[in-house]
């Protein structure tokens, strides 16, 4: 697993040398600190559906809850970032010095999974762009693949853990 990780982020970062590539990584990686995009996101959605606001709010609540479990993760596990090992320096600056689990990764998935549940056009627009967001660590070399996966897979399970309340009253305005 180690050497596979290796591997795959040094392939990735080999992709940051375009820079075509290095500067939309840069930006995905920028607009997901701290989990920002995705909360943006879910308060523009509650003000745009009133029909739904209640769950875009506790939607927008759980991607947050998840980023910050994320962040609990970090401070318990503290691998080190790649930094420079997978051949070239990171392409942007870290809020922290660990790596494990992702959560820009994490916010992304919490986001797909609650917001792609709210409506069909999330459900199709979402995802993609999570998907670029998760690459973007590894292209700017501050993740390894296996802090991604395992990020995306906090989210994922945070937001599904919390759709029953996120869906609980349609009816909120």
């Amino acid at each position: 697993m180690y050497d596979m990780d290796h591997r795959l982020l040094s392939a990735l970062r080999d992709c940051g040398t375009d820079p075509r590539v290095a500067r939309a990584a840069r930006a995905l990686s920028w607009s997901g600190e701290h989990g920002a995009l995705w909360i943006a996101a879910g308060l523009v959605g509650a003000a745009a559906d009133r029909e739904r606001r209640g769950a875009w709010l506790r939607g927008t609540a759980l991607t947050a809850a998840a980023h910050l479990a994320s962040m609990g993760v970090k401070r318990i596990v503290r691998r080190p970032r790649p930094a420079g090992r997978a051949g070239a320096e990171p392409l942007v600056r870290t809020a922290g010095r660990h790596s494990f689990p992702s959560s820009h990764a994490t916010s992304a998935a919490a986001a797909t999974v609650a917001y792609g549940a709210l409506r069909p056009a999330g459900a199709r627009l979402v995802p993609p762009l999570a998907a670029a967001m998760c690459v973007s660590r590894m292209v700017v070399g501050v993740h390894y693949p296996s802090d991604v996966a395992a990020g995306a897979a906090l989210g994922a399970l945070t937001a599904r853990v919390g759709a029953a309340w996120m869906n609980g009253s349609r009816s909120d305005a």
